[in-house]
């Protein structure tokens, strides 16, 4: 046996098929393949590799170089045309729902001037690291990791940036290191201005979901929306009426304080399917604010936007 097929051997049993290694003299170069791995587990690879090679006669020096293929991941827009209509708690809990049934998420907050995906996933004040000046998504307990602008900044400070350095902003959080997510669900803020734009046309969507109240306000600024992803060739998967019906804690009595049936009619009149509805609950605003989405739990609310996700998911498979 040469001395390389020796340290090939000496390898073999740790990196898994991962490891290209030749010998120099005294020193060993390995290149190893660490595509789909999670920071942890390249970090391990590496010590194991170094000290696998290290503990063979002769060799005095060992370089690693690691590599990874750069992963196609789809890239889902949660939008709306307005503030104000719940959008960021639905996208938290769609990403969730989506978790629990299989995928593999990630959750950029994309509303660079309000982001409020810290507080939603219960990670406010913790701040993403950085490898080799790419982020590194924070961690959640719901299986979702997170990047957000909210997580960049001082809590409460203005975030007073023009176009061109909200949308360099995004790049690096779309850009960073996703590990093995295969999907990204994108907190959008609202209207259609520059960031929609510069997210468009650089980082293109798989596909969007429009979310709106049944207020004929809001769905003149959703339905303005959906045809900016129209013109953008972005498929719109569907509309969500969000704060639809409030059921009386008291008397149980149910009202519609924004109105009924806008955004299932407006879906309807435009073509578009109708993904469903979230009611205006005490429950999910409660818990949203106290970063304990409802989709991580197991009531009624759960089971609402386990449908939502089903429908989605559906449509990624479609």
């Amino acid at each position: 046996m040469t001395d390389n097929e020796a340290l090939g051997a000496a390898l073999a049993p740790v990196a898994a098929g991962r490891a290209t290694a030749r010998l120099e003299g005294a020193r060993a170069s390995i290149v190893l393949d660490v595509t789909g791995l999670e920071e942890g587990a390249r970090a391990e690879l590496e010590a194991d590799v170094r000290a696998a090679a290290g503990g063979l006669p002769g060799i005095d020096e060992v370089r690693v170089l690691m590599t990874s293929e750069r992963r196609t991941r789809r890239l889902i827009a949660v939008a709306s045309g307005k503030g104000g209509v719940g959008k960021s708690t639905i996208a938290a809990n769609l990403a969730i729902a989506l978790h629990a049934r299989g995928r593999k998420v990630g959750l950029v907050d994309a509303d660079i001037y309000g982001p409020s995906q810290p507080r939603l996933l219960g990670v406010e004040g913790v701040r993403p690291q950085a490898r080799e000046k790419t982020l590194l998504p924070v961690r959640t307990k719901f299986g979702v990791p997170m990047l957000s602008m909210g997580g960049l900044v001082a809590e409460g400070q203005a975030i007073a940036w023009r176009g061109p350095m909200a949308g360099g902003a995004l790049g690096q959080l779309v850009d960073a290191d996703w590990g093995e997510a295969e999907l990204l669900v994108l907190d959008l803020p609202p209207g259609t201005g520059d960031v929609q734009l510069t997210m468009i046309q650089k980082h293109k969507p798989a596909g969007a979901v429009i979310v709106s109240t049944p207020q004929d306000l809001a769905l003149i600024d959703a339905t303005r929306a959906i045809d900016l992803f129209a013109k953008a060739g972005v498929p719109v998967i569907g509309l969500i009426e969000n704060m639809s019906g409030y059921a009386c804690p008291h008397c149980g009595e149910v009202s519609d304080p924004f109105g009924a049936g806008g955004a299932e009619a407006a879906a309807a009149r435009l073509g578009i399917p109708f993904l469903g509805r979230v009611p205006l609950e005490m429950a999910i605003r409660a818990a949203s604010d106290a970063g304990e989405p409802p989709a991580a739990g197991n009531g009624p609310a759960a089971q609402l936007f386990a449908g939502l996700a089903e429908r989605v998911d559906d449509w990624l498979k479609g």
